[in-house]
């Protein structure tokens, strides 16, 4: 697995103390862009929260999940939460260590008393120390939030002085950016008030199977809940209106802010081949909620899901993405048709390039509101485009001639097309809609659920080239009919 060494610089740690009778919540900051670029410890907030235990609580879910692995728990994950100021919230980001579960904590305007928020985006550090004071915070005495260094810390700080030098997998990158894709197609699928919502979450089944990998849990069937009157019941079929829950220990963070709930939502896809799907569960509190969306399998993270890949293989999308990006202000909630507006864009491809975007971590996407919100992740999340291993066996296969067409230039956005990959042929065909399906083992598998094969992908690429300049990779050939062993029984190595 591809990794990079992620250096995160705090001018000191952060802190949960006492200062004349009240309690303050210190949050310092690493490197971060803002809107004048970037800073090495930028200040985004300074002020009260309105509900404080429940702050607390919600950051240390974010904190638990940064620093878990759900699945094949051999090696201790953690990285410092991101936090995205928008103007009027407060954004805190993590992910877990098997790129499985991705948690939020969004703290909204009503919950924030104090003077303007900033804009820009910055890792936290979140220690122990501070992990033990956040646990043992009680009562809701005022409680002032500081999101960054104070004045004085800024005008007499010479350096930073606390430093954590943390791994940072190509595929964590990749995960974020999966996951706002995927999580742009859910609708809200049930809503429970907070006595259903604690009722139900404290009845899920706790195994700890899938938090080891164990061979037993790894294959275990998805777990599905269907609304039934006011609660959730749990079921093994994917009835109708039926939402996807595997893996139901690994909403364990959610346990933290139970007694601030006043509402439990659920949001995902339809489903109507019964596959197992990604799903997010948020926890409504006073002025606040956390939200986790988990992926489809505890085994299966989302770095290897596909969402992006189409967005990835097209240079129009590219394009777009340049022109709106520099239409993005840190809003919270970025207004597609406004953008559209601005940019001379159609709304759909306004949204394809918010996808690119988001495979840089420069966008992110909210269920709740149903929209995206601008934010830039604090580290180089190009590379997670440059090193996807589909996109770039893709490329390979276009740029070694693999890739032969059999529809004329007029008509190149339908028919088949033949891929030589290794010492075998993969037949690729276009369904309705622009659908391409592959007689490859990776296509057997998923149909289509986890994106596109790598073959597939470079036929897409093969026909953008042909409708915009002379081929120079591809040709058109007599149609070469793949073998039963081409589709049933391709190498290990082969099979995206």
């Amino acid at each position: 697995m591809s990794r990079s060494v992620q250096a995160l610089a705090y001018a000191r740690p952060s802190a949960l103390t006492t200062e004349g009778g009240a309690g303050l919540l210190g949050l310092e900051t690493s490197g971060g862009l803002t809107p004048v670029g970037r800073e090495a410890h930028p200040q985004f907030f300074a002020g009260f929260l309105s509900s404080p235990q429940a702050a607390a609580r919600g950051l240390l879910a974010v904190a638990d999940v940064a620093a878990a692995r759900y699945y094949q728990r051999t090696l201790r994950a953690s990285l410092d939460p991101v936090v995205t100021a928008g103007g009027d919230r407060l954004r805190f980001e993590s992910f877990s260590g098997c790129c499985g579960v991705y948690a939020r904590l969004d703290v909204l305007p009503e919950g924030l008393d104090g003077a303007d928020t900033g804009h820009g985006t910055t890792n936290v550090d979140v220690n122990n120390p501070l992990r033990e004071a956040l646990s043992r915070l009680s009562g809701d005495e005022p409680l002032h939030l500081r999101v960054g260094p104070d004045e004085l810390a800024v005008t007499t700080l010479d350096g930073p002085v606390v430093e954590k030098k943390v791994p940072l997998p190509d595929r964590w990158l990749r995960g974020f950016a999966e996951s706002q894709v995927i999580t742009a197609a859910f609708d809200l699928r049930a809503e429970l008030s907070a006595a259903e919502a604690v009722r139900f979450l404290r009845s899920l089944p706790r195994t700890t199977g899938t938090a080891t990998g164990s061979a037993g849990s790894a294959g275990r069937a998805p777990l599905w809940v269907v609304p039934a009157g006011r609660t959730l019941r749990p079921t093994t079929r994917p009835v109708p209106g039926a939402v996807c829950l595997p893996g139901p220990e690994r909403l364990t963070a959610l346990q933290r802010v139970l007694r601030h709930a006043t509402a439990l939502r659920v949001y995902g896809p339809a489903a109507p081949d019964g596959a197992a799907t990604a799903a997010a569960w948020e926890v409504a509190m006073p002025g606040m909620r956390l939200t986790l969306t988990l992926s489809p399998e505890p085994s299966r993270g989302f770095s290897g899901e596909g969402a992006v890949l189409e967005a990835l293989a097209t240079d129009e999308a590219a394009a777009d993405a340049d022109l709106v990006s520099v239409l993005l202000s840190w809003e919270p909630r970025i207004d597609i048709a406004d953008l559209a507006a601005q940019s001379g864009l159609t709304p759909q491809r306004v949204r394809a390039a918010l996808t690119r975007l988001g495979t840089a971590g420069r966008v992110g996407y909210d269920a709740a509101d149903a929209s995206y919100f601008h934010r830039e992740l604090p580290y180089d999340a190009h590379r997670a485009e440059a090193r996807n291993p589909r996109l770039t066996a893709a490329r390979t296969l276009l740029a070694d001639g693999a890739v032969h067409l059999h529809t004329p230039a007029a008509t190149a956005g339908s028919g088949t097309a033949t891929v030589r990959s290794g010492e075998r042929h993969y037949q690729v065909r276009e369904a309705a809609g622009g659908v391409l399906s592959c007689t490859c083992q990776w296509w057997a598998d998923y149909r289509g659920r986890r994106g596109p094969c790598k073959h597939a992908l470079a036929v897409r690429m093969a026909r953008r080239d042909l409708t915009t300049t002379a081929p120079s990779h591809t040709t058109t050939a007599p149609s070469h009919t793949a073998t039963a062993a081409d589709s049933t029984t391709a190498a290990a190595g082969d099979t995206r």
